[in-house]
């Protein structure tokens, strides 16, 4: 099995934020099975699908849920090309993963420790592993390039 915060997780979560529609922000997740197999991946869909919910962790987090048939995703890693909001923080720690690595860092929404830390609140029931800055560097760059060339 990989090792939680193992890149490779993280350059597969790039190639599934390479899958966005050029609307959305490029972000993509990957969650990995206890035994470290892929089970599923998402990728932002908010402008492409008009969903206010459609965060790469949300649409993963459905998809790992349907192909094990249960929401307890409990010894599960998700690897997200960003940190997670408020909203996708609260659904990985609903679902029970038992680790989150992620790449970049996010000041203005970050819920991984930037400006909030709802991953690892002690006042709640459960609390998965955190990785940040697993090749933010790499992750930073293809967030920047999108923002540069959008003209909103």
């Amino acid at each position: 099995m990989l090792r939680p915060a193992h890149p490779g997780m993280i350059r597969r979560a790039l190639e599934a934020a390479s899958q966005a529609d050029p609307r959305d922000v490029p972000v993509g997740a990957v969650i990995y099975a206890p035994d470290g197999t892929e089970l599923a991946t998402g990728f932002n869909t908010r402008e492409a699908t008009g969903d206010p919910t459609g965060h790469a962790e949300i649409i993963a987090l459905r998809a790992a849920a349907d192909i094990l048939g249960t929401w307890r995703l409990e010894g599960c890693t998700i690897a997200i090309t960003l940190e997670p909001c408020t909203m996708c923080a609260g659904a990985l720690v609903l679902a029970r993963i038992g680790a989150v690595v992620f790449g970049a860092w996010e000041p203005k929404t970050g819920a991984a420790g930037s400006l909030w830390d709802v991953l690892r609140d002690q006042r709640l029931n459960h609390r998965p592993e955190v990785y940040g800055g697993v090749l933010e560097a790499e992750c930073g760059d293809v967030l920047r390039e999108w923002f540069r060339t959008q003209h909103r």
